[in-house]
């Protein structure tokens, strides 16, 4: 287990190599800050390395590599190994971050100003959210039915939004006594849009019509397509270096993107497996894990039965059962890291620090450990052993004091199936935030284990 800082120990070459990986990671993210765009652009990467969609297969045998994309929110990526039933080394990341959506009726005008209303997605602290530039992502379905997919705000040449906040000359009475959660309210998360009235003086929103127009000019949308949409509101920008030194990796979206990323590229380096492999890239983590695209849906047993059908002649649900209470799963996400700014929140021996390589965190949950998966001693042992066999840098971490607050991650998910199961993955700064902090050896290192992880036995 790690004790100090780990690049008290990396050779410049070491460095190198990691740096290196990391530049990968960060345009990998830039092109992907939503969870369909992780999902499209992971699918072309498991192409390009020989994966074919499990739905072009008639049967099954040892080394096939194969995919699983679920409404275009979930993608599945699995290597056959020798036996599916002896179970499946499984790394589970969400790929859903915190965010703005757009209401399903979203363009209204107020004070000569075109605005977007929006409903927030997961736990975000609303006031970050205000006075910084934003970009639109999503999917429009037309009433055509011709999907029309935006990016609007990541390039110079392209506009960016924005929530606008209140001067602080005038916020004593409007804003400055209001609680932290409060600072700004959902319902003050509303984007300027336009302000540029239509020439018409039959049209009484003309600022409202001008911005109609211009979707229906360049886009071909509508105001009633936006009923038929998912538009997501995120950081406009890319992910940049942190530091003087550049040791950290400031931007958004990366819990749990930095699994994702990481558990994908230690999937594509495997050359032969005795195990059978998979990632498992979910939606919906952060609001509860509901939904068709969720690990609370059935869709683990409609993969794994899949595959099993088309290795097995004599299936049934009691092979199907087997099977998964075989398995073994890292909860693959982000943890929290000690702050420097906010130590009182964290007890210090039991916290993980950036650069002290993947975190674990054998439960999670909050107050009595509600609704938490409390990982058993015999399944860390096993991964304790391979690590350390391996040399991978490893901490342990938990998510602040108790009665402090806390978190849930889809482990417990995993483990209602028997899966033994538990988290895992680097710790980040300024989590949920617009602008998220990681450690480049903690991404690396996290890669690393992950690679580890799928030879356990």
């Amino acid at each position: 287990m790690t004790k100090e800082n780990l690049w008290k120990s990396y050779t410049d070459e070491q460095k190198k190599v990691i740096f290196e990986f990391a530049e990968d990671y960060k345009k990998y993210l830039d092109l992907a800050k939503t969870e369909r765009e992780f999902v499209d652009l992971t699918e072309k990467e498991l192409i390009k390395n020989g994966f074919i969609d499990i739905n072009k297969k008639n049967e099954l045998k040892k080394g096939d590599k194969i995919y699983f994309k679920n409404r275009n929110k979930n993608i599945i990526a699995v290597i056959i190994g020798n036996d599916i039933k002896n179970g499946i080394n499984m790394i589970v990341s969400h790929v859903d971050s915190p965010r703005l959506d757009l209401k399903p009726n979203p363009v209204m005008e107020d004070e000569e100003f075109a605005l977007l209303n929006t409903h927030y997605y997961g736990g975000i602290k609303k006031y970050q959210w205000a006075a910084t530039p934003l970009a639109l992502h999503g999917v429009v379905f037309l009433k055509s039915g011709e999907k029309v997919s935006l990016s609007i705000g990541e390039h110079d040449d392209e506009p960016v939004f924005s929530v606008p906040d209140i001067l602080p000359h005038l916020s004593y009475n409007v804003q400055d006594e209001r609680k932290a959660r409060d600072v700004i309210k959902g319902e003050e998360l509303k984007l300027l849009f336009g302000n540029m009235p239509l020439n018409d003086k039959n049209v009484n929103k003309k600022i409202k019509q001008f911005v109609l127009d211009k979707l229906k000019k360049d886009y071909g949308i509508e105001e009633d397509d936006f009923f038929t949409a998912e538009l997501e509101v995120v950081p406009a920008g890319k992910l940049r270096d942190v530091g003087l030194d550049q040791s950290m990796i400031g931007g958004y979206g990366q819990d749990d993107r930095i699994c994702a990323f990481t558990s994908l590229r230690a999937l594509l380096e495997i050359k032969e497996t005795k195990k059978t492999v998979m990632i498992y890239l979910t939606d919906k983590e952060e609001i509860g894990s509901e939904g068709s695209t969720s690990l609370k849906s059935t869709l683990p047993e409609y993969i794994v039965g899949k595959m099993l059908l088309l290795t097995e002649k004599n299936y049934n649900d009691q092979i199907l059962r087997e099977t998964l209470w075989n398995s073994k799963a890292l909860s693959s996400d982000v943890t929290a890291a000690m702050n420097p700014v906010f130590k009182s929140a964290h007890d210090v021996e039991n916290v993980a620090r950036l650069s002290y390589g993947l975190a674990f965190a054998k439960y999670t949950g909050s107050r009595g450990k509600s609704m938490a998966n409390d990982a058993d001693a015999e399944f860390i042992q096993e991964i304790r052993q391979i690590f350390d066999k391996n040399e991978i840098k490893y901490q342990s971490g938990g998510f602040g004091k108790v009665d402090e607050g806390g978190g849930g991650t889809v482990a417990k998910f995993l483990a209602y199936y028997g899966i033994r199961t538990i988290d895992a993955g680097p710790a980040l700064l300024s989590m949920h935030s617009l602008f998220e902090i990681s450690s480049k050896a903690d991404l690396y290192e996290t890669y690393r284990a992950y690679r580890v992880f799928f030879e356990l036995n």
